[in-house]
This record gives C-alpha cells, structure tokens and sequence, in this order.
C-alpha cells in the first residue's frame, strides 16, 4: 500500500477550463478533479475493455523510456505481531513480506510508461488504472482466489473513494504462471489418457438399469426413431446422406444436421438419466452410430448421435472431437491469463520499472502472476531478478541521493516527494530551494489526447500513484545530472554510475534501513537510519521470546522482575509483540539459557521459595511460555495468523512451556545429548545454578551488567 497522505494542494493557472480540455470527449478516461476546471485523465481498464487496452499498451511499453508501477492491496498485516519491528531479523522481515503477499489481494494495478520525447524536451507519460479481482475462471488449486481484507485498508480505500462494486463486477481476472503451467499439465493428463470418454463414461451408461416401465418404453420408442433415421440414410440410392425431416419434431428434441462433416442427430430436452438410456441404445444396437458430448463455438455442450461409415471413420472422428475439446479447453486457460499478460509484457521487453518503497508490491507480483514466493530472501531474489533485471525504488533514490534531506521517513513518502519536486501544482506547499532548479516537463497522454494543463489528483488510485512515481524518479535522475538525450531509453544505460549504485536496491524495511540488493541477494543496512536512531544494538543471540503470560503485565513489570533475579543492566530492552507476548534482550547471551532454565525450574517446583520468587510475577497464570529467537522464525513462516500471538503459538500446537522442553528436547544440541547422557550432572548443574541464584537474591546480590535503556518503539509499518 502507499502513503497514507493524497496531494491535496491544487494548482489552477496551467489547466484550461472543463469545457475547453481535450480530455473532456474521452469516455474511456476517468478524471481526478476536486474543483472545476481541475481535471487528471488517466486510462481506466476493467475486463470489458481490457483486450484493446492491452493492444495499445504493447506499443507504449515497446517505445517507453521507464514504466512506473504501483499497486493497491485489502491490506497489509495479517496480525499486529506480523508487523514491521525494530526486533525483526532480515529472514523475519521477508517471511512478513512472503505472508502479506500470499493472504492479500491486489484490487488495483498501476502502470505508467514514460517516453522521452527529445523534440519537446519533455516526457510524455501514459497513466493506466487496471481493476484487479481473481475470480476463478478456469478450476484452479490456489489460496490466491481466497483473500484477507484488513479492516484499515479497506478503509483507507473507501476515503478515496475506490470503487469496489466495479472492482468485484469488472475486475480483470489473472492466473499466474504456475497456476497456467499446472492447469495445462492437468489438460494433458485428461486428454492424453486413453480411457478418455467423450460421453457420459461408458461405465455408468452400461451400469443403468432399465428396470421401470416408463424407461423400458422410452428405450424402445428410442430405439425405433434412431433406427428409422439410420434407415433413411442407408437407404439413399446415390449413396450420399440425405436430411431426413420425418425425425425432426415439435418439441426439437431431435434435430437432424452435420457434424464434423457427418449427419448426426442434435439431441436437447432430455434429462441427464434418459441420456444415459440414449447413450445405452445407441452403443448396445448400432454400431455405425456413436454417441458423444461435444461443445459448439460458444462453448456450449451439445449432446449428439453422429453416423460413421466404418471403425476407422470412428476412430477419426473421435480424434476430431477429443482435439477441438482440447483446444477449446487451452483457449479458455489462456482467456483466463488476463491480467498477467500485462507482467508478462513488462517482463519480456526488459525495461526498467520505477516503484515507490516496492518491495512489497514486486512481492505480490511475484506470488499472483509468476508462482509461489520461495521460503527465503535469497531465493526469492535470484527468481525475481530473471524476470525484471531493472529495478529501481525511488525511496532508495531520495534518501542516498541528497535530493531530499530525509530527516524522518514521511518526508520521502510519495506524496510529499512529488509535491517538493513538483511544487508549482501544489499551491499550498510553501516553495523551497528546490524550486530555484528548473522542473523536467511531463505531459500526460492518454489515447490520442496529449496535454501538459494537467493538475495533482485528488484521489488516491494505482494509477495515478504510478504517474506521480515516474515524476519523482525524473526530477531526481535531473537533480543528478543526468542528460535525458543521452540516457534514454533508462535500461540501455543501466552501467551508468549515477543510476547503477541504485539499481536493484530496495527497502526490506524502511524501519531499520535494511536494504537488499535483487541481483545478488546481498543485504545491506544503511547507515543513514543509524544516525537518526539512538536504539539499542539489537543481538538477536540476546533475545528472549516471552508469550502468554497475564495481559495486565506491562513491560516495566517484566524488565523489573526479570532484572531483580539478574541484575540491574542484565535487561537492555523489552519490546512488546502486542499484549500477549514480548521480546526481552538480555546484555548477555547466556542470560538467555539461564532465564529459560530458571523459568522452567521454578515451573517444576512446588514449594514457598518459587511462590515468592520474584519472576513468579511473570508466570503467574500457569501459561507463560518461554523461547529462544529462533522460535519467532517458525512461528512467522507459519501460514496460519491468529490475532494474538499467544493464541498463534497453540493453534500451531505449541504445547509446551518452554524451549528447553520442546525444541531442544526434541533437537538437542551436542551439550544437551552430553546432558542428557548424564543426568545427574544435569541436574546438579541446573540445581546449583538455582540455589546460587537464591542465594545472590537473599544477599541483595545482582549480577553488574551495563545500564539498562529500556524502550518501547511505536507500532512500525513500512510506509510509502
């Protein structure tokens, strides 16, 4: 999704008035306006007129510099703990990614081709809106076709007015790679198999009992008018097949015309049980008849009873019919594509795209129209890459760039980029040193309508984020120096060191700087951010995972009953998930194992000393489970999400109440088999630790670690 901000600012000296716009007889065009004469057209595109947009579409991205793309989604977070945190590894952050991407829709689809038009020494931009649903055209295995809706977004995209009644009713449909490649696959084991029946199957045709009398006398008036019309055929003296007329009725039941070049009997009116019966006459009395299911042009079934001269004229026939069936069924897989014709198109002729903090947009590309994400960052890298080898992320560009001084992430959000670099359509953005530099003219073409009276829109829309996108990538590779005549089109100087450093570089997460590189896999963190955060270090080997313990806890509580058995400076930080669960790092690593021990004794006790002891605060309640970081890895690549942690870790079937007693219990360590080979040893080490524990607490002893600096970052969802 994109920021949470619309331009709102209009600008009116440039535009013409309605009634004068060259856009105002386009009907194809939607228009963004908050006060006349103030108008943005941009190319609506729904299934009705999606073939010929997407004819006219090939030839933009053929001739465009640059295409810029933006998407908008039901939503991003399937859970408040699947939110982007500061706490979050670099394979967390992408298993976040993978499950925003495999539980939600894309319902719009931004794409703006920008071509260099060196004659005005400007760039002429074709804005498209494509409306998205995946409906189910062909049967298809695939959890894209149920989808989550997260309740602010929906609502963020009711503000701006979306559509949903023509997203639902006139959404392009899609199927991704992996969904055509599997349906064709299961064509080919239909059609290839040679019990294939073309009728209703033999079996069950051959299995009806003709027991009541209403079916042993429809059988035999059947038999008698089959028999008649076969008659009169066999009967033509010259040898060739004649109509015969007698057999046609009121009631067109029967209906004599050629099939495949053979006359054949149109069958209509029946009930599927009298069809079995018409299907058993023909195959148990004439064997120069066939009956067979066959579709007509409009995919319509008809029921027929074609005439054959001889078992090769059969055999032939058959063939006929079983490749049409065919073909008809790969020409509907293939109507069914849709929308990823459009990928496929951006794909294939390799240009760059431009996307705004994109990372979670070319995930959803990846998962609706090629296949499944991979399990990790790298994988998934090394398969987009084949696909879109240029990519650049203009928030990437801002913020190394020095275009924008980025002194807090809105300030490099979509919106407030355009209007920076876009100022003089934006009339209440006050004017900066920016505007002292000249601004590289766009105009906006949509059809054969071409003009530069164009103003920021008022509505947030896919399409209208994709133009606003190309914009704020133009001004910065400007205010970089670079020479639009010399480097157009964008892809053919991908060497080029003003635009190289930053191809292929995108945000895994705005909140902590982590970069990924998508042609190599390599990750980077960027030391911008570092210098405007004073957070802790964050060391993952640190952390502990605490969840279900009582809601009425807060962090305070637990960083205090914590730091009353280790010390003072043993707690760094605590960091609540929401508030069933929290992340605690220790100063030390073995502060970990240590807690995780002494939790699980204390559980395993029974006597006054682990009632008073001061973390029983923390397990009060008798659910309070505990585990290492690695934990927060599986439990996120779960497909499952239940709002709560806690009750995320039970419907995953987490049982048990402490790492030591799960995980390890189950994949022990080389330390822990040593342990557990020696038994006693084990327990006189833990034993030991314990009473020393105890006895450092009645002494008003504390291990002496560094001061603590505990911190409650806010809730922090990437945001474009």
């Amino acid at each position: 999704m994109k920021k949470q901000w619309v331009v709102k600012a209009l600008y009116e000296t440039l535009t013409l008035p309605l009634k004068q716009s060259p856009f105002a007889a386009n009907s194809s065009s939607r228009y963004i306006c908050s006060s006349p004469p103030s108008i943005f057209a941009l190319k609506n595109v729904t299934k009705s007129n999606f073939e010929p947009a997407l004819a006219d579409l090939r030839g933009l991205v053929r001739d465009a510099d640059f295409v810029s793309i933006d998407l908008e989604m039901t939503g991003v977070t399937s859970a408040p703990w699947r939110e982007s945190f500061e706490f979050d590894r670099f394979d967390i952050r992408y298993l976040k990614v993978k499950d925003s991407a495999d539980k939600f829709a894309v319902v719009q689809f931004g794409v703006c081709p920008f071509r260099w038009d060196a004659s005005n020494h400007s760039f002429v931009a074709h804005p498209h809106n494509f409306y998205l649903f995946p409906r189910q055209d062909i049967p298809v295995d695939s959890p894209s076709y149920e989808f989550l809706c997260q309740t602010a977004s929906i609502d963020f995209l009711a503000k701006y007015q979306f559509d949903f009644n023509l997203c639902i009713r006139e959404g392009i449909s899609y199927l991704s790679r992996g969904q055509e490649d599997e349906a064709l696959r299961r064509l080919d084991v239909v059609y290839n198999n040679e019990s294939f029946d073309l009728g209703f199957n033999s079996g069950e045709a051959r299995d009806t009992l003709v027991v009541r009398i209403a079916d042993i006398f429809f059988t035999e008036r059947l038999r008698n008018r089959i028999g008649e019309w076969r008659d009169g055929l066999l009967q033509n003296k010259n040898g060739e097949y004649r109509i015969q007329e007698s057999i046609n009725d009121s009631s067109q039941q029967f209906q004599t015309i050629f099939f495949n070049m053979r006359p054949a009997i149109l069958l209509s009116g029946f009930t599927s049980h009298q069809l079995r019966l018409i299907q058993l006459v023909t195959e148990k009395h004439f064997q120069d008849l066939v009956y067979l299911c066959a579709k007509d042009e409009a995919s319509s079934v008809q029921q027929l009873i074609v005439y054959i001269d001889s078992k090769t004229d059969r055999s032939l026939l058959m063939k006929e019919v079983k490749e049409g069936l065919r073909r008809q069924a790969e020409m509907k897989i293939k109507a069914a594509v849709g929308f990823r014709h459009v990928i496929d198109l951006l794909s294939s002729e390799q240009k760059l795209i431009v996307g705004h903090n994109c990372f979670l947009d070319i995930a959803h590309i990846h998962r609706k129209f090629l296949g499944p994400l991979p399990s990790t960052a790298e994988e998934y890298t090394s398969s987009i890459h084949k696909y879109f080898p240029y990519i650049i992320d203009t928030k990437i560009l801002l913020n190394t760039s020095g275009v924008i001084r980025p002194m807090r992430k809105g300030s490099t959000s979509l919106s407030r980029a355009f209007t920076q670099l876009y100022p003089e359509i934006a009339s209440s953005v006050k004017r900066s040193h920016l505007d002292l530099k000249p601004r590289v003219r766009v105009e906006v073409q949509v059809d054969d309508m071409r003009s530069s009276n164009w103003n920021s829109g008022a509505k947030h829309e896919a399409g209208y984020d994709a133009f606003m996108t190309g914009c704020v990538f133009i001004q910065t590779c400007s205010h970089l120096g670079l020479d639009f005549n010399l480097h157009s089109p964008f892809t053919n100087s991908a060497n080029a060191d003003k635009l190289q450093k930053h191809m292929n570089l995108l945000y895994l997460s705005w909140t902590n700087g982590d970069i990924i590189d998508l042609s190599t896999g390599n990750r980077t963190a960027e030391s911008l951010y570092h210098s405007l955060h004073s957070h802790p270090k964050i060391i993952f080997s640190n952390i502990a995972l605490i969840w279900g313990f009582l809601p009425k806890l807060k962090a305070r509580e637990i960083k205090e009953c914590i730091s009353k058995v280790f010390g003072p400076n043993s707690v760094t930080s605590v960091y609540h998930l929401d508030v069933t669960a929290v992340f605690v790092q220790f100063s030390k690593a073995e502060l970990v194992s240590d807690f995780l021990q002494l939790k699980e004794t204390l559980e395993r006790s029974n006597d006054p000393i682990s009632v008073l002891h001061p973390l029983s605060k923390l397990l009060e309640g008798g659910n309070t489970c505990a585990a290492t970081y690695k934990f927060y890895k599986k439990v996120c690549s779960s497909p499952v999400s239940e709002f709560m942690f806690a009750d995320q870790a039970e419907a995953m079937g987490i049982k048990w109440k402490n790492e030591l007693t799960g995980l390890n219990a189950q994949v022990g360590t080389p330390q822990e088999n040593d342990m557990a080979a020696s038994p006693s040893t084990a327990n006189e080490s833990q034993s030991g630790k314990l009473n020393n524990l105890i006895n450092d607490l009645s002494r008003g002893h504390f291990r002496d670690d560094e001061n603590i600096h505990s911190w409650y970052p806010a809730e922090a969802q990437a945001s474009k």
